[in-house]
């Protein structure tokens, strides 16, 4: 079997592979001979400790560490900001700075919540971040903290993630049309859903490329293309779910966010601006939809596989 590039095998270290981004990207850099993997679970590996960080670089010694690890309960941030500011910024710290003690280059997912959502255009890496929340803010901190520790970095912001596993988007809106004959959605926040499945392939591609002697650090933007809503979106999942079930919901409501009841305030828009990974690593977006269709393939077929094993 060929190769992408004529290279030795990259050894990479992954965090937080029981999260979204996480599992697909385990499961994606197992499966590709370019890499040597070494996979830990948030349980197996706390990031906030500096010790632990340490002995599981001295002990395994990457060539990458992929930092999927991340507090990213927007809500609960609120009321647990001391965990959320642990894991999204302190633990930031200790992976570049023990990083940066072996010469490894930290790969670091961050978010759009750290721009206040005011620019329906889009946002570019360029443009100032000024974030709502503890979540956003948290996520803010730790990035900057990797710039000043780390010059070897890539960070990696994503927006409105959603796949077969975990809290999101997607599976609580296909819960919810389970359960309930009306649903509502937000029609006026903005956003490009991504899958979690598809930030793994643009993880692996930037790896690649780095390991193969690019040096493009610094902050990018991916997400998914088409700007939705988070009722458009919502539309799309119950359009794509009803092809395997009939769901109990016969009405989705449009409603405004601030009717919402959340704990947090949220950016309007979360729309991100790709071309600079684009032109810099030549990763072009995806469609959303189709990633959808897909995801929603695979949660039937999960869900199919565990009523026959029960």
């Amino acid at each position: 079997m060929t190769q992408d590039f004529l290279t030795t095998p990259a050894k990479i270290l992954i965090t937080g592979v029981d999260g979204q981004i996480g599992y697909f990207l385990n499961q994606a850099a197992q499966a590709d001979p370019f890499f040597s993997v070494v996979a830990f679970t948030d349980a197996k590996l706390d990031i906030s400790h500096r010790a632990q960080v340490q002995k599981q670089l001295d002990e395994h010694q990457p060539d990458y560490v992929i930092n999927t690890t991340g507090f990213n309960a927007v809500d609960r941030a609120e009321a647990s900001a001391e965990r959320c500011f642990a894991l999204n910024r302190d633990a930031v710290e200790n992976l570049a700075l023990a990083c940066g003690d072996l010469s490894i280059p930290l790969i670091h997912l961050s978010s759009d919540y750290v721009f206040d959502g005011h620019y329906a255009s889009g946002y570019t890496e360029d443009d100032q971040a000024h974030p709502l929340g503890l979540y956003g803010e948290s996520k803010w901190q730790g990035e900057e903290l990797l710039r000043t520790a780390l010059p070897q970095h890539v960070i990696l912001r994503v927006s409105w993630v959603f796949s077969t596993i975990g809290d999101n988007f997607m599976r609580r809106a296909l819960l919810q049309a389970r359960q309930e004959e009306e649903i509502s959605a937000a029609d006026d926040r903005r956003g490009c859903p991504t899958s979690a499945n598809d930030i793994a392939r643009v993880i692996i591609a930037i790896l690649k490329q780095l390991h193969n002697g690019a040096e493009n650090w610094g902050t990018y933007h991916y997400c998914c293309a088409e700007v939705t809503t988070r009722y458009g979106f919502t539309e799309a999942v119950l359009a794509a779910a009803g092809q395997y079930e009939k769901l109990k919901v016969d009405k989705l409501i449009p409603i405004s966010s601030s009717d919402m009841g959340s704990d947090a305030e949220r950016p309007a828009s979360s729309v991100l601006v790709c071309s600079k990974l684009l032109n810099h690593f030549g990763i072009r977006q995806r469609p959303w939809r189709s990633q959808l269709v897909a995801m929603i393939r695979e949660q039937y077929q999960n869900e199919e596989i565990s009523h026959i094993s029960a």
